[in-house]
């Protein structure tokens, strides 16, 4: 997806490279990255991203620089299996996939993209399905249709993951949040811990009671709220702010012997069988980095609507792959 390659493009524009994408638009059967996965190709030789996990990322890198050195963009149709020798045999996921090789989109559609990804704002971000491939960008999609087909890929704000508590081990769930792609926020009342330094730059830290901020930045159903302080003032207030709010995942950390003293105190408050406590699968891990983990496995089950479970006592597909964020819209 564009967030995933964005700040290499950026990185590599404001260094005057030249950079060209490449997209997954289209594919007739099971594959392993959602539509709209993108490469990111620079003319210095590097290259980011995927739209196969690595089946035909060497055919598209090199299309890629076909067109960096002067061919025209196109789209470019591969299947993962078209290069196997007749006794090899062909992968599952041996469908045919339509990247489109293409030009990063220049100005103002480039600032555009970096804004919305920068200050959390929704933009659809559309490009021709033909030539000369143009790029535009609104607030929403319904005014990015016309009466040529065109890809569309929905930017929504990311996923806040609300924390009470600014502990050592709220700064590494941070840290393990920022690369799954949530907004962390990080909420203590106590002044000595906002200033400890331990959380890291990606996250917000707010030196306020968890309930109080909460009440005026309200939840949204894809948020989640985890308690981390074991101090139940502040945290049995921030799970009855959550709960109140409409948080997707509130959940507490603690034993067990901790959650049913935290359930025997909350009891009462409206939708308390939503808490889930203690936070986390059952990773067995014991440092700060394993439990980190647990909880952060957790937060991308709900958020995906899964249970947790091992991939191979399940039937369910592996991923959720065809997404709400990307479509076609189709020539009239």
């Amino acid at each position: 997806m564009l967030r995933e390659v964005w700040p290499y493009v950026d990185a590599q524009r404001r260094a005057g490279h030249r950079v060209v994408l490449a997209r997954l638009i289209g594919r007739d059967g099971p594959g392993s990255r959602p539509l709209g996965a993108t490469m990111a190709v620079c003319a210095d030789g590097t290259w980011r991203g995927s739209v196969s996990g690595g089946c035909v990322e060497a055919i598209v890198v090199e299309a890629a620089r076909e067109v960096l050195g002067g061919a025209a963009a196109h789209v470019l149709c591969v299947s993962p299996g078209e290069q196997l020798l007749p006794w090899e045999d062909a992968p599952a996921c041996a469908a045919t996939l339509e990247v489109l090789i293409a030009g990063a989109p220049p100005e103002p559609v480039h600032g555009a993209i970096l804004a919305a990804l920068r200050e959390d704002r929704p933009l659809a971000v559309r490009v021709e399905s033909h030539p000369p491939y143009r790029w535009s960008v609104a607030a929403t999609t319904d005014r990015l249709g016309g009466e040529d087909g065109a890809f569309v890929e929905w930017l929504p704000p990311r996923r806040r993951l609300i924390l009470a508590g600014a502990t050592d081990l709220a700064a590494t769930v941070a840290r393990l949040a920022h690369l799954l792609d949530w907004a962390v926020v990080v909420l203590d009342p106590r002044p000595d811990h906002v200033r400890s330094g331990a959380v890291p730059p990606t996250a917000v830290v707010e030196q306020a009671w968890p309930d109080a901020w909460l009440a005026v930045h309200r939840p949204r159903p894809e948020d989640a709220v985890v308690a981390l302080t074991h101090d139940p003032r502040i945290d049995d207030a921030a799970i009855r702010a959550a709960l109140a709010g409409g948080a997707g995942y509130v959940a507490a950390l603690g034993s067990r012997a901790t959650h049913a003293q935290r359930l025997r105190r909350l009891e009462g408050t409206p939708r308390l069988d939503r808490l889930v406590g203690p936070a986390g699968l059952d990773l067995g891990g014991a440092s700060l980095a394993e439990t980190a983990l647990s909880i952060m496995a957790e937060v991308v089950a709900a958020a995906n609507g899964r249970g947790g479970t091992r991939l191979r006592d399940g039937d369910q597909p592996i991923r959720v792959l065809e997404v709400m964020s990307v479509n076609w819209i189709e020539s009239s």
